[in-house]
């Protein structure tokens, strides 16, 4: 009993999901018209896609390797084989420089496949309105030429204490036409014209063939030392680490062999304060006064086994190795003398 009402109950589901048609009623013509017509528009529409027997697809943007430009290179063509084949040699231009861009709408591709018999009306053409054509190349920019200097340079150093090196030269970049599989870079010296500077050569080779150089010219930087006044000092002042110090620097050219601080140099004239000390604002320090004017000085004649002194008063000042103006005490006679670091003064005969 359950299972008959169990059937009676899935009867009256179908009876409200599937109404039976009404009886005695004619079947309509036009029902399932509209599905079948629906079905045909779609069928016109795919047939009318594939009804040119060429189809031509366009990037919006290509890298070719050559420089001569063919439909086949730039788009996707398909089609009828031979009628595909036609059109993927059709001729589109050429890139002639580096880094040459060209654009192709779709009236000039329409125009170069009518010029090989192919109509427009013969051609589908879908994807983008206009390509952008660049060349396949690897650019060699004047940065990267710099940095290859400089680190040759740091690994190279070409003298002591250099600390800097200035480019005086920029260098071309450098365009490589198709694509590279070994690229090679090779730094080494040239000769410099100028001093202190020095000359970089690059070599490029691309493939196992040569491509071009590139000459860069550097200025060298040098650290060093420098001596600065940290006080007013007059003219005649002897230097002394009170009254100057020294600094790290970096300069253009090397530090001198031997360099120290000129400590007991006198100045030649008065440095201001902060004023770096030059070699032509010194001098040497005197040498002390030995003679003095109308003192009294012993006069001395020294040969081998021959030893003959008087006394003389000196007519005016002098150092060692000097000559003075002294007069004999004994004869009152003037004689030019040459002062000697014991003070005493020889005659000159």
């Amino acid at each position: 009993m359950i299972h008959d009402l169990r059937f009676a109950i899935v009867g009256a589901v179908i009876a409200l999901v599937a109404p039976l048609p009404v009886a005695g009623a004619r079947p309509d013509p036009n029902q399932g018209s509209e599905i079948t017509h629906q079905k045909s528009e779609s069928g016109n529409h795919e047939s009318e896609e594939i009804a040119a027997p060429l189809q031509v697809h366009l990037p919006r943007e290509v890298v070719v390797q050559g420089n001569l430009l063919t439909l086949g290179q730039i788009s996707v063509v398909r089609g009828e084989p031979a009628l595909a084949a036609t059109a993927a040699r059709a001729g589109l231009g050429q890139l002639s420089m580096p880094g040459q861009k060209a654009t192709l709408d779709r009236m000039t591709i329409l125009s170069r496949l009518a010029s090989q018999g192919i109509p427009a009306q013969q051609v589908r053409l879908t994807g983008a309105q206009a390509v952008t054509v660049r060349r396949q190349q690897r650019t060699i920019t004047a940065e990267e030429f710099l940095e290859v200097g400089q680190t040759f340079l740091r690994q190279h150093p070409p003298g002591p204490s250099i600390c800097e090196t200035v480019p005086t030269t920029q260098p071309r970049d450098m365009v490589l036409q198709g694509l590279v599989q070994d690229l090679q870079v090779m730094p080494r010296f040239a000769k410099a014209a100028a001093r202190g500077h020095v000359t970089v050569q690059i070599n490029v080779t691309a493939d196992g063939k040569e491509c071009g150089v590139r000459d860069i010219s550097f200025r060298l930087r040098y650290r060093g030392r420098r001596v600065v006044t940290v006080r007013e000092i007059p003219e005649g002042t002897e230097l002394t680490p009170e009254n100057v110090k020294v600094e790290t620097t970096v300069a253009d050219q090397p530090e001198p062999a031997g360099w120290k601080p000129p400590y007991g140099r006198v100045a030649v004239r008065a440095l201001a304060t902060g004023t770096e000390v030059q070699s032509d604002m010194l001098g040497a320090v005197p040498a002390p006064v030995l003679v003095r004017r109308n003192e009294t000085v012993v006069i001395r004649i020294q040969r081998p086994g021959l030893l003959v002194t008087a006394v003389g008063v000196a007519l005016q000042e002098a150092r060692e190795g000097e000559y003075v103006r002294v007069r004999n005490a004994d004869s009152s006679r003037v004689v030019i003398c040459r002062v000697n670091a014991d003070g005493s003064v020889e005659p000159t005969l």
